[in-house]
């Protein structure tokens, strides 16, 4: 219904995806049911917000990175060992400061000229950085400015990103002419820090806000009549060049042999259905069995860089072989983007009978948390029901971005706690009072409860709120708030 959708291009509202009456109407719900104001407007412009401008703390190894990740983020979190190279892949966690909310991506140890997995982790690294909206430069300032340090600065100057210098392991006055020498690095004033104590990291934290933008620029989408984008993603050699080029109807692609290669995923433009689409092909990566794991970061680096350009990605799998630990990762990855998703087996043309049951259980199983997405069976090779792709990306981007006015969606609800209320637990049975859909892509829901509301009570009412409204092939998110325990409002 069209009531129901948000269309491509519409303003965000001050409120979420509320209009001011519609917010003006639900807030006076919230207040008769004793909510708080300033937490329900918080509520709301946390599931409302879309994506949070992201900091990427960088640096060599062992100069106290996730030490200071554990203590922007408030809690132990980032695995921290006295040994250099622990922390291999990026790690993101939600921090916040002075009332501003950000991502923070915490980096394996940067250093030049290495090889092996040393190298992939040199690489996640990079990666962070050019997919970050500001940079924290951790520098150890006991040791003082190493060649490595210098060539992690060429590489900030490079990317063009804000850039905050962290001189840790300052841990009182003595130091802090240690910290003042990194002036000499020529990226601003160097910010004495002790991660492990504390010390400085509010000043530091400071700029960090000065820094960061109020919200990162939307890589995905374009202007109202653009093309729509669409990431092809999957494991190797599961035929995403071969796909790219059969429905091009043209040799676009060439594969690359190279494992590692981290140059930016190529955007094609492609005409299918009358429809011209831009596919962000993700081909190339081959893994070396002599680094399977640092080949495996390669490819999720890409793969990465793809999804976070889409607005819809194309999981490709190869129906021929048992559906891998790898698959499910490239299937979570696109789902905590919170994009678009539909589901390709590839190689259909190969199947016997027997290889098809087994596949419909594996997929049962091994799948499920991406049941409601739209799913083709196609070949690359042969061309195979290429035709049904351009009806299942539709179908994903109209689920992405499907709206439930809030008068509609808290009818649903009381009809849903009426006819299957909570479990009872220790005596108390907690019901969910009202709730708001905050945001589209991906649909975003904030519900208000009276008390805490348990993990598969929440998967049940996304399972019927997929059954009432759709939302076919987006994953959707589900915050709850709980009321504080005080007397209701009359």
């Amino acid at each position: 219904m069209n009531d129901q959708t948000q269309p491509e291009g519409a303003p965000e509202y001050e409120h979420g995806a509320l209009g001011d009456a519609e917010y003006a109407e639900f807030m006076e719900l919230a207040a008769e049911e004793g909510f708080d104001v300033e937490d329900v407007e918080g509520a709301i412009e946390e599931a409302g917000h879309g994506p949070l401008p992201v900091l990427a703390v960088v640096g060599r190894p062992n100069v106290g990175k996730s030490t200071l990740v554990n203590r922007i983020i408030g809690r132990r979190e980032a695995v921290v060992e006295d040994k250099p190279g622990v922390t291999r892949d990026r790690v993101t966690y939600e921090a916040e400061w002075a009332g501003r909310r950000f991502k923070v991506v915490d980096t394996g140890g940067w250093e030049q000229d290495v090889l092996g997995i040393d190298a992939s982790v040199a690489a996640q690294a990079e990666y962070a950085i050019e997919t970050a909206d500001a940079v924290v430069f951790v520098v150890d300032s006991t040791v003082g400015v190493t060649d490595t340090d210098e060539a992690v600065v060429r590489l900030l100057r490079k990317a063009n990103k804000p850039v905050v210098l962290c001189a840790n392991k300052v841990d009182g006055p003595s130091g802090e002419a240690d910290a003042t020498a990194l002036w000499a690095l020529g990226i601003g004033e160097p910010h004495p820090v002790s991660s492990l104590h504390g010390r400085g990291t509010g000043d530091m934290l400071d700029a960090v806000i000065e820094a960061l933008p109020d919200a990162p620029p939307q890589t995905f989408g374009t202007a109202i009549g653009g093309p729509r984008r669409i990431a092809l993603i999957g494991r190797p050699n599961v035929g995403k060049s071969s796909l790219l080029n059969k429905v091009a109807d043209e040799d676009r692609v060439v594969v690359n042999e190279l494992a590692g290669t981290t140059r930016d995923p190529v955007d094609e433009l492609i005409e299918l259905g009358g429809v011209t689409w831009k596919f962000i092909d993700t081909a190339g990566i081959r893994k070396r069995v002599h680094l399977q794991q640092g080949a495996d970061y390669y490819a999720s680096l890409r793969t990465a860089a793809a999804v976070e350009k889409a607005e819809v990605a194309v999981i490709l799998i190869d129906a021929s072989e048992t559906i891998s630990v790898q698959d499910q990762r490239i299937v979570t990855m696109a789902v905590e983007a919170g994009r678009a998703i539909v589901v390709a087996f590839n190689k259909w043309d190969t199947l016997d009978e027997e290889r098809r049951y087994y596949l419909e259980r594996e997929i049962e199983t091994e799948l499920a948390q991406v049941a409601w997405a739209p799913r083709v069976n196609v070949s690359a090779r042969t061309g195979r029901h290429m035709e049904k792709l351009v009806p299942a990306i539709e179908t994903a981007l109209a689920g992405w971005e499907t709206r439930v006015p809030t008068g509609r969606l808290n009818a649903f609800l009381g009809e849903l706690v009426a006819a299957h209320p909570h479990p009872i637990r220790g005596g108390k049975q907690p019901r969910i009072l009202f709730g708001t859909q905050a945001g589209t892509k991906p649909p975003r829901f904030v519900l208000f409860a009276s008390g805490f509301i348990e993990h598969g009570y929440r998967r049940f009412v996304e399972r019927r709120l997929r059954e009432e409204f759709g939302f076919e092939g987006t994953p959707i998110h589900i915050s709850v708030r709980v009321r504080e325990k005080r007397g209701r409002k009359k």
